[in-house]
């Protein structure tokens, strides 16, 4: 009898501490980003886009309203819902076919969209994106929640090429460039 109370007594220590060991491990473990998702250009991304060999042509641009970005002497080119690579490649067409032969172009975003967060945060409004940013950031950057917040959820409405995708996340959940944020109010 007394052997078998040493033997409980020495498994429920060693739950215990069992128990004690699970607080230093990772709560949710996923992606940030999409890593096979590539970044599409929209209307407010600033990018630099280089013509090797060609100061004139290379420099600063921003996408406009209309998903377009005027480089000088070829018509405006569209950059809404390409890759980077994609508006490499069409910028480089765009060239060969007017002022050059085989053109090496490079095109990197200097600055992307802002993202926008609304309902119960301290300070609702625009504010610039910063790459690997989660809802939880996103809403550190807003002042925090209001005391009224549902903290657990919040909805983002994202631009998906020509349409427009709603979801209920979590606050680990990856922000994107463009992303609207509604922190929604509590119930109780």
């Amino acid at each position: 009898m007394a052997r078998r109370a040493v033997a409980l007594l020495v498994l429920c220590l060693g739950f215990a501490g069992l128990t004690g060991c699970a607080g230093s491990a990772p709560v949710a473990e996923r992606p940030l980003t999409q890593a096979n998702e590539p970044y599409q250009l929209d209307s407010g991304d600033k990018l630099r886009v280089t013509v090797f060999g060609q100061t004139d042509l290379s420099g600063e641009f921003t996408v406009d309203g209309g998903g377009n970005i005027a480089i000088p002497l070829i018509p405006p080119v569209a950059a809404r819902g390409l890759s980077t690579n994609e508006l490499q490649a069409s910028i480089a067409d765009a060239l060969g076919k007017t002022l050059l032969r085989n053109p090496n172009v490079s095109v990197q975003v200097t600055e992307f969209r802002p993202f926008f967060i609304l309902g119960e945060v301290q300070k609702a409004g625009q504010y610039p994106f910063v790459n690997g940013m989660t809802v939880q950031s996103a809403v550190a950057i807003a002042g925090g929640f209001s005391y009224r917040a549902d903290q657990d959820t919040v909805h983002i409405t994202r631009k998906r090429g020509d349409r427009l995708v709603e979801m209920d996340v979590d606050t680990g959940s990856p922000v994107r460039p463009g992303d609207t944020i509604l922190v929604k109010e509590r119930y109780f």
